[in-house]
C-alpha cells in the first residue's frame, strides 16, 4: 500500500512531537490514492475532496491517540471509508436534486473507470454509446452494494491491496475479504444484468 511505510511511521512520530509540516507530507504521499478511493465510492469530485481533507483533520485530531506502531495507511483508508458510509447513507435521507454537470466527474478517474477500448482509434457512435451504457451501468451497480462489501471491491480492484491490507482496513480476517470478493462480484453480476437489461424486457 505504502511505498515506505517507515516514513510514515517516522511522519506519524514527528507530527506527535509537534511537527506541523510532518502533516503535509503525509497529505503529499496519501491525498491521491485517497482521493481515488473516495471518488469511487462517493462518485463526486467536491464530495471526495471534502471527505478526504476531514480525514486529514481526523488524523490531526487523533494523533496523539494513534500508537506508534499504527500501520498509517490501513488507518486513513479505515477513516476514509466510514467517512464515505456515513456521507452516502446522510444523502439518502436527504435527496437533492442534482444540477446537470454537478456531480464534478474528475477526468482521469473516468478513464479508470472505462471499459478497455477497442484497437481503432475512431470507435464507432454506437460502440461509445454502448462503452458509455456499460460505464454508468458499473458505477451504478457499484453504488447499490453493501458497504463492506463496496469497500472491499474498491481497494482490492482499483486501488490494488492484498488481502492482508484490505483485512487490516475491514476489520476482518483475509479470508473474510476473499468472501466479500465473492459476494461483490455474485451481487454485480446480478446488478449488471437488471441494469443492462434490454428496457423492452425489463
Amino acid at each position: 500500500m505504502s511505498p515506505d511505510p517507515a516514513s510514515d511511521h517516522a511522519s506519524l512520530l514527528a507530527l506527535q512531537q509537534g511537527e506541523t509540516a510532518a502533516l503535509n507530507r503525509l497529505i503529499d504521499r496519501w491525498q491521491r490514492p485517497l482521493l481515488n478511493f473516495a471518488y469511487r465510492y462517493v462518485q463526486n469530485r467536491t464530495d471526495a475532496h471534502d471527505l478526504v481533507a476531514e480525514a486529514f483533520v481526523k488524523l490531526y485530531q487523533q494523533r496523539l491517540r494513534l500508537r506508534p506502531d499504527t500501520t498509517l495507511s490501513a488507518w486513513l483508508f479505515t477513516t476514509l471509508a466510514n467517512l464515505c458510509h456515513n456521507h452516502q447513507r446522510w444523502k439518502r435521507r436527504h435527496p437533492t436534486v442534482a444540477l446537470a454537470g454537478s456531480e464534478g466527474r474528475m477526468e482521469s478517474e473516468d478513464r479508470e473507470w472505462t471499459v478497455p477500448e477497442p484497437a481503432s482509434d475512431q470507435p464507432s457512435p454506437n460502440l461509445l454509446a454502448e462503452q458509455h451504457e456499460i460505464l454508468g451501468a458499473v458505477r451504478a451497480a457499484i453504488d447499490l452494494l453493501p458497504h463492506d462489501l463496496k469497500t472491499a471491491l474498491l481497494l482490492h480492484h482499483y486501488e490494488q491491496l492484498s488481502y492482508r491490507e484490505i483485512a487490516a482496513i475491514s476489520g476482518c480476517s483475509e479470508r473474510g475479504v476473499e468472501t466479500r470478493l465473492y459476494r461483490a462480484r455474485q451481487q454485480l453480476r446480478q446488478l449488471l444484468g437488471d441494469l443492462l437489461k434490454d428496457p423492452a424486457t425489463r
